[in-house]
């Protein structure tokens, strides 16, 4: 199955990093002008009630090595995640319901190689993410031969859309660093389907 694509005309000066079967994955630096990208982020660093989780990995229950939130778009909103939600909706062209957070308090903090939940997704919407903070590479693989990987230096201020077919096809996380960095917070704009919106 794969999504259609992006709408025309989006993301000019943006770099296609895939655009084939297998999905599409748009890179635009500076989406966010830097003043607007570093009040977001002290805003956000601050004022979000953030979390933690404990999941189940294979056999043995982990802590995520990150911080978490999200909020549902039509609810009470903090103000830099009401005017960042507003920016990439019409930037993208989807109506997107939810947003997840993530802090990476250093570079310790890491989110494995995996795909978003398909069956929490309207079929054929995209997943937009806006960086805040420190610089972060992502790693991109292709789940199958040819198996193509990127690494993403996801700066502050930066967008990065990635079609519904690349969650078929592709992983990507965060992996931790070796050298010390300061704290970055991504926001994921989805489209949750009405079945999952449980908040």
């Amino acid at each position: 199955m794969t999504s259609p694509p992006l709408q025309s005309g989006l993301f000019a000066g943006a770099s296609v990093l895939v655009d084939d079967a297998r999905g599409r994955i748009d890179h635009r630096p500076g989406f966010l002008p830097p003043a607007e990208a570093a009040a977001a982020f002290d805003t956000l660093l601050r004022g979000v009630p953030w979390h933690d989780e404990c999941r189940r990995m294979y056999d043995r229950e982990v802590m995520t090595p990150r911080l978490l939130a999200s909020f549902a778009l039509d609810g009470p909103l903090p103000g830099a995640i009401a005017s960042i939600a507003g920016a990439v909706a019409t930037e993208v062209g989807a109506a997107f319901t939810h947003v997840g957070l993530n802090l990476y308090r250093d570079e310790n903090d890491s989110v494995a190689p995996h795909n978003d939940h398909l069956d929490e997704l309207e079929a054929g919407a995209p997943i937009a993410l806006v960086s805040l903070g420190a610089t972060r590479d992502m790693i991109i693989r292709a789940k199958q031969p040819p198996r193509r990987s990127l690494r993403i230096a996801l700066e502050a201020g930066s967008l990065l859309v990635m079609s519904y077919a690349t969650q078929l096809h592709y992983d990507h996380g965060i992996p931790k660093q070796r050298v010390p960095v300061g704290p970055r917070i991504s926001l994921a704009f989805r489209v949750r389907a009405a079945s999952s919106r449980r908040y």
